[in-house]
């Protein structure tokens, strides 16, 4: 009995390691691949969105600086986790949502107090969003859907069209962005990683709008979730967010150009147009893959973009893109802004803040998403972290 009892502490360590060696490890996400084994790298984590929209009087809107003559406003409040911004330009502004939402908003400009009323339901990551000649077009991590005649339908939107549905689906980067231009439908296919061989993944993609003739518009382009077309050239621009975890400094986020057929911009191999990657990038050089246009800091969330076409602005900005960038989540120090960005005819751009006042004490109280140009000129700017859209005006002097 006394030799029973001795050998009990024994024996239970090794059932209990015989257990442990049974069961797999938990599965590390994808945002977590080659994250620093510190403390400090340990306590960071993507920023949680809001499960309610800031009350409309708590809004950053009275801490948002922008240049002189400029104005902000609040557009709209309760929106939760507004993305994406379209326009049937006859009144009616849709507005998609991500991870919270789930759902696609349509808010009558003139309609008192601008509510966001619901019109798609329970559609998850149902970010995706686009008209064109009276179709909602919209996008989740699997599928891209057509609603026809939507604004006579704003009640119920009926059972859409299914263009796509081979889309690969996932957490990581599946979220999508649409954009229309010459009748061609252009989307995203993000990377299903932090940093991976991205295989088919990590691409702009087109087709046609009737979801026939897909084809590869540009490769090597680990997660954009912003792009438009240069009203001057048709070139396509897009941001692109760089890689994790390398470290809290580098790499940046890209702002990139398509000037050609079957141009590579380096992810996995290549980072920021002149950092090799310390996995992926041996045997590679960075010369081999398209330069960025421009550097927009570094893990900044760099999201919607969009050409500013209206008439309200000074001259200066007409031309100009306005890029959100949305807040680093893996560095030690938030920052987050509206920037300005002036393509300089050679492949490049400047780049400088435009709309500040989204941190205060180092944590958001907004991340900007999108863009949308009304027709009187005006900007909406889209923030998912409080679920409200402001509106940037100008007045002169």
């Amino acid at each position: 009995m006394l030799k029973t009892i001795r050998f009990a502490p024994a024996l239970l360590a090794l059932m209990c390691a015989g257990a442990m060696a049974q069961t797999p490890p938990a599965e590390e996400p994808g945002w977590a691949k080659g994250r620093p084994k510190t403390e400090a790298a340990g306590r960071m984590a993507p920023v949680p969105a809001f499960p309610v929209p800031t009350a409309a009087d708590k809004l950053p809107t009275p801490n948002l600086k922008v240049p002189p003559g400029f104005k902000v406003e609040t557009w709209a409040s309760g929106v939760l986790d507004a993305r994406e911004l379209r326009s049937n330009g006859k009144g009616t502004v849709f507005v998609s949502t991500l991870f919270v939402g789930n759902k696609v908003y349509a808010i009558n400009e003139k309609g008192p107090n601008r509510e966001a009323k619901v019109i798609i339901d329970k559609l998850p990551m149902a970010t995706g969003l686009e008209y064109y000649k009276g179709a909602l077009y919209v996008a989740t991590h699997k599928q891209i859907l057509r609603y026809d005649n939507i604004d006579s339908k704003l009640d119920n939107p009926g059972t859409p069209v299914v263009l796509y549905d081979k889309l690969p689906g996932g957490e990581d980067h599946s979220w999508k962005y649409l954009r229309i231009h010459n009748d061609k439908l252009y989307f995203n296919i993000g990377a299903p990683c932090n940093i991976c061989d991205p295989g088919e993944y990590a691409k702009i993609y087109r087709m046609n709008l009737d979801g026939s003739n897909i084809e590869t518009v540009a490769a090597g382009v680990r997660n954009t979730v912003g792009f438009d077309f240069d009203p001057k050239t048709g070139n396509l621009w897009f941001t692109d967010n760089g890689r994790d975890w390398f470290s809290e400094e580098l790499p940046n986020d890209e702002l990139n150009v398509v000037t050609g057929p079957n141009q590579h911009f380096g992810y996995p191999f290549c980072h920021q147009g002149n950092i090799p990657d310390p996995e992926f990038g041996w045997g590679k050089s960075c010369s081999d893959f398209k330069k960025p246009a421009a550097l927009l800091g570094p893990h900044a969330g760099s999201l919607g973009l969009t050409f500013y076409k209206g008439k309200m602005f000074p001259a200066k900005y007409q031309g100009a893109m306005f890029i959100a960038r949305h807040g680093p989540w893996n560095r030690t120090v938030k920052y987050n802004d509206v920037s300005v960005a002036w393509p300089d005819g050679k492949g490049g751009a400047k780049v400088e803040p435009f709309m500040t006042g989204f941190v205060k004490d180092n944590t958001y109280t907004g991340r900007p998403v999108d863009f949308l140009v009304l027709q009187d000129g005006s900007m909406l700017v889209s923030d998912d972290h409080a679920g409200a859209i402001y509106r940037i005006s100008y007045g002169g002097k």
